[in-house]
């Protein structure tokens, strides 16, 4: 039984930034298809020359998040309003060799990896003469090292600073919890040693808090993005995915999404109707991978929905996962958080299965929450609260 609780405690307590404007970055070298994918991920319309560098300024755009119970809860409702779950994508310019050194324009587009919370890693896994490569050649086993090392290199010049401030603080003061904070550093900097990342190590529930109260860019989720010819997400054979799979697999793991930038900008250049789009993708002879690009960045961040529903409006709000009623009410509004009462809560299978919010109360299924309540994936709240009440101390 203990082991089960430390488990969940574990669970718990993410390793990340606990917001609720959470976005992903693209990474890669130059002339990937990072800003191709951008533009048809967005619909937004980003420089995408073929020469490194073009994108100079990150640029950020939010895309919305499918999700079934919106659309259901929309159809129950008829609300005058409705809003959906976005995530937000930002567009870094390419990486090169040295950039934690400041070669390119590296340490401004360090900079902003560091602003994101999660990484789909652009990885060019095709041939094309026309088509340039910062290291001459396409070799993603290299690319992906080049990444790979930079970030750490930038992480490790971030952890040195660090380790040098509290080793004076230690010797100034020796606080049991400024030796806590630098027993938890130099782990980092063990996993450094053997040019592992930080979110491959073995943390606990205490070394992650320690963690989370810096930015290490090697502590976020990443997602793989294989960028692949049309002709090979056609026929779904690529000469470079085993190797790609294996080094990912040796990086610490993660989701790898094989797609095609050029077979979904064409999908997306007759506008933005699901049918019109469906329907060029099954002529070009495979499915869309939008959708799944969306949902796995969603999901690798640990993010859920819960949503408010009247005659007024349906919103879906996103949370991380493990946040507790007050907070996920102070995502609404500051006052919601502060002079939180109780939360009404019904899931929206309860909902979806008897057909109304008089029958779910009817079956008992609509409960009052208190401040320890965890919100649910799916959770349908109203939220009592009282704006004259004053935080606790």
């Amino acid at each position: 039984m203990p082991p089960k609780k430390k488990e969940e405690e574990v669970k718990k307590v993410i390793l990340g930034r606990a917001s609720n404007t959470l976005r992903m970055g693209l990474v890669g070298l130059p002339n990937v298809g990072k800003s191709t994918t951008f533009n048809f991920l967005s619909n937004l319309q980003v420089p995408a020359e073929n020469f490194p560098f073009c994108t100079i300024d990150p640029n950020l755009a939010k895309v919305f998040i499918p999700d079934r119970r919106f659309d259901k809860l929309i159809e129950m409702y008829h609300p005058k309003s409705e809003v959906g779950a976005t995530i937000t994508i930002t567009d870094i310019a390419g990486l090169v060799k040295g950039a934690s050194q400041g070669a390119g324009l590296g340490n401004a587009f360090l900079s902003h990896i560091q602003a994101v919370d999660g990484i789909y890693h652009v990885v060019r896994a095709f041939d094309a003469e026309e088509i340039i490569h910062e290291e001459g050649d396409v070799d993603p086993e290299r690319d992906m090292d080049i990444i790979h090392t930079e970030l750490i290199a930038k992480d490790k010049q971030y952890l040195d600073a660090k380790i040098d401030d509290l080793d004076k603080v230690i010797k100034r003061t020796n606080t049991k919890v400024a030796r806590d904070e630098m027993e938890v550093l130099q782990k980092v900097a063990a996993l450094f040693a053997e040019v592992k990342n930080v979110r491959d190590g073995e943390w606990s529930a205490k070394d992650i808090e320690w963690l989370n109260n810096h930015n290490f860019i090697t502590a976020k989720p990443v997602v793989y993005l294989v960028n692949l010819s049309i002709e090979d997400y056609v026929k779904k054979k690529n000469k470079y995915l085993p190797k790609i799979l294996k080094w990912i697999q040796e990086h610490g793991g993660g989701p790898m999404i094989p797609f095609s930038a050029d077979f979904e900008k064409r999908v997306t250049s007759e506008g933005s109707d699901p049918q019109v789009r469906k329907k060029i993708a099954d002529e070009m002879g495979a499915p869309s991978s939008i959708p799944k690009l969306i949902k796995t960045g969603y999901n690798t961040l640990r993010l859920i929905h819960y949503f408010t529903a009247g005659e007024d409006e349906v919103k879906c709000w996103t949370i991380r996962e493990g946040t507790k009623a007050p907070q996920a009410a102070g995502v609404i509004h500051t006052d919601f958080e502060r002079g939180f009462i109780c939360a009404e809560v019904m899931k929206f299978d309860d909902l979806e299965r008897l057909g109304s919010e008089q029958a779910v109360k009817a079956e008992g299924l609509y409960r009052q929450q208190g401040k320890e309540y965890e919100v649910g994936d799916g959770d349908i709240i109203y939220f009592k609260f009282n704006v004259t009440t004053k935080a606790k101390k």
